[in-house]
């Protein structure tokens, strides 16, 4: 990470794994979060996590009070709709940003991330390859330096779906690919690449998603996405 990765505050580095976590699926929608269990996990006191647990209710993460205890919050699918006008957005910009900015440094560490991505989904870890994912995207955007746009980025993440998303069927190999080639637009410096690349990773997980649940609909199934990836 770069230098001023280290200033973030204890209460910040509690929030970011709780979010990469709700992200990927570790803690599934409706789970209540224990503040002393997540304490004890991180070697950290109460006081930052009930401070993170704040934060993230702000941000849309959780539902409760940070005293009695916080749950994730449920999806919404019609809310997802307008999330992903947002998104497309807000994130191209922050590609674009990146593209600006990026160092040869960046791009290292971009690459691990890719290949811990691809590495989690070919061991058949699926949760694993949603935290990865959660990194790769987070650090892409932290290279833009435009810290309030990535404030409101993740408040949108709290309202998507990743976790349906990435559960449907030979999804993650399919983003593996556009993870590879938003990289390959930023390595060339293209902007205008970077941000088609984005956008249409970011529709194509939501479209995949909304024909999965068209399908259950049609068929009186429960919506639930192929879970035959572990």
């Amino acid at each position: 990470m770069k230098q001023m990765m280290q200033f973030r505050t204890k209460e910040e580095q509690v929030a970011d794994f709780l979010r990469e976590g709700i992200i990927s699926g570790r803690y599934p929608r409706g789970t209540r979060l224990k503040q002393q269990e997540i304490a004890t996990m991180l070697n950290t006191s109460i006081t930052p996590v009930r401070e993170a647990l704040k934060l993230l209710a702000a941000e849309g993460y959780v539902l409760g009070d940070s005293y009695r205890g916080a749950t994730v919050a449920p999806f919404d699918i019609e809310a997802s709709r307008e999330v992903l006008s947002l998104r497309i957005l807000l994130e191209t910009q922050l590609v674009k940003g990146a593209v600006e900015r990026v160092t040869g440094e960046d791009i290292a560490e971009l690459k691990v991330l890719a290949s811990e991505f691809a590495t989690a989904f070919e061991a058949g870890d699926n949760e694993a390859a949603r935290a990865a994912n959660y990194r790769f995207h987070h650090r892409m955007f932290e290279v833009a330096a435009l810290p309030q746009t990535l404030h409101f980025v993740q408040i949108l993440w709290a309202r998507y779906p990743f976790d349906l998303i990435n559960r449907l069927k030979g999804r993650v190999s399919r983003a593996a690919d556009e993870h590879d080639e938003m990289l390959a637009a930023l390595i060339a410096g293209d902007s205008a690449a970077a941000m088609l690349a984005t956008r249409q990773h970011i529709e194509a997980g939501f479209n995949e998603l909304r024909q999965s649940v068209a399908q259950d609909r049609a068929t009186d199934t429960p919506v639930t996405p192929n879970r035959t990836e572990k």
